[in-house]
């Protein structure tokens, strides 16, 4: 009898373990440079869009303190399906076209439901007043 419960009981764990982590944006590595100057000619509303880092590019940001930060692109709703946030036209917040969820650019916290859960950060640094790095 005790043999069948330990058995049961090994088991229970077993599928308890296997559940699937929801809204988790995956790991991938970043590296990715640019210059001060580069930013300063592409971005829009001090906001930059890199494609092809990250999980669904990369959205590099001059906060109004002249700092920057650094976040992956992809949604944290339903991140599986890898939908890229937009800037609005403020350069403050940015929304997923794919669920209406939308997001503070100056630290990634949700601004609106269904986001529950900030958006991916990167590390970002300054190197010689001239170069920003971003990389986790």
């Amino acid at each position: 009898m005790t043999r069948h419960l330990y058995g049961l009981l090994v088991v229970l764990i077993l599928f308890s373990g296997c559940g699937k982590e929801e809204n988790y944006v995956p790991e991938v590595v970043v590296n990715y440079n640019v210059t001060l100057t580069q930013f300063s000619l592409q971005a829009k509303n001090n906001v930059l869009l890199v494609s092809n880092q990250g999980v669904a590019g990369l959205i590099i940001v001059k906060t109004p303190l002249g700092s920057f930060v650094a976040f992956d692109r992809c949604s944290t709703v339903n991140p599986e399906k890898k939908c890229a946030i937009v800037p609005d036209d403020s350069g403050l917040t940015a929304t997923d076209p794919c669920s209406g969820a939308k997001f503070s650019l100056l630290d990634g916290t949700p601004q609106k439901a269904p986001a529950e859960k900030t958006l991916k950060i990167y590390n970002i640094s300054l190197q010689g007043n001239v170069l920003l790095n971003v990389t986790n």
